[in-house]
């Protein structure tokens, strides 16, 4: 919407039309999102946000061939981590994610919005470079999170049941990976294979895959939110494995120390997260850190000391 040129009409007049212009100005920049400043690009559609979500290496994958849309490294979908492309209601669930943002992160120190978020996940989870906030995918992807919301807030209770076993519980230990590797290829090789490599959809790697791969370099990098553990054992024991989630505490953590032990793509520059150390999540994989516990400790458990430091600390100053 574009403001029309007007010229002095009477000081009451003239103060009408400017006091007018003002509020409707005011009312559209507070409904608008970010990307919504501007005329929406037709293609911009909730239909497409989704499919980049179900499909994303399709369309952003390192195998398309438009080199410029090549903004993923990895071949994961959206949809490996946020299962029914985010519809599904339960962990990483995304209708109310929209309503979470703008808010401060402390990953960044600074105040951020949904397509900061979306972001963090495309160049973390996804391995690869941001999207411009302006661009085609951009736009439907926020528009398809957005529809999300909307269609939990106006569905019925019912709908929103969440089908998941109790939620993790933290075990007072440190992770026993040779023990996650056993529980791996016991209950979970069936779908990722025994080498974490996971299962392809086709034979071209274009349509990504349909079990993704839990390590290498076709999954999430070093500074995903999934290479910590507690992160990526409550997704497992949530959901895990895939339509009936039965792993116990134990196993999921266990499990979870071990496939986020194995190697995977790095992320450069890690060190500049979380410019205030002392709200680094306990379980982060990288350092450094406002405790002086080491990383090993960080990565695998346990936690109940570093929670115990973190807790008696504020207290002391």
């Amino acid at each position: 919407m574009t403001a029309r040129e007007w010229r002095p009409m009477g000081c009451i007049t003239a103060a009408s039309l400017v006091l007018g212009a003002i509020t409707v100005t005011a009312t559209i920049r507070l409904n608008r999102a970010p990307a919504e400043a501007h005329a929406i690009p037709a293609a911009a559609t909730e239909d497409y946000g989704r499919r980049l979500l179900a499909q994303t290496p399709e369309y952003l994958g390192p195998d398309v061939a438009d080199p410029k849309m090549r903004y993923i490294s990895s071949r994961l979908s959206c949809g490996s981590c946020h299962l029914g492309a985010g519809a599904e209601p339960g962990t990483l669930s995304l209708p109310e994610s929209i309503h979470h943002y703008p808010r401060f992160s402390p990953r960044y120190g600074a105040n951020t919005s949904i397509e900061d978020r979306v972001n963090e996940c495309m160049q973390r989870s996804m391995n690869g470079r941001p999207l411009p906030k302006n661009s085609v995918e951009m736009i439907a992807i926020t528009a398809y999170i957005k529809s999300l919301g909307d269609q939990d807030a106006a569905s019925a209770p019912a709908r929103r049941k969440v089908d998941e076993p109790s939620g993790f519980k933290t075990p007072n230990r440190a992770a026993d990976l040779a023990a996650g590797k056993r529980i791996l290829e016991e209950k979970c090789a069936a779908c990722h294979q025994k080498d974490g490599s996971g299962l392809l959809a086709a034979a071209n790697p274009i349509h990504g895959y349909v079990f993704p791969p839990l390590w290498g370099q076709d999954s999430f990098n070093t500074g995903a939110g999934m290479h910590r553990i507690l992160t990526a054992a409550k997704f497992i024991k949530a959901r895990m494995p895939l339509g009936k989630p039965d792993l116990t505490n134990d196993e999921a953590f266990d499990v979870a120390g071990y496939l986020n032990s194995m190697p995977r793509p790095e992320m450069a520059n890690l060190q500049a997260d979380y410019p205030d150390r002392k709200t680094k999540p306990i379980d982060n994989a990288y350092g450094p850190f406002a405790d002086p516990f080491p990383l090993s400790q960080h990565q695998f458990g346990p936690f109940a000391p570093i929670e115990a430091f973190y807790k008696v600390k504020p207290a002391a100053k």
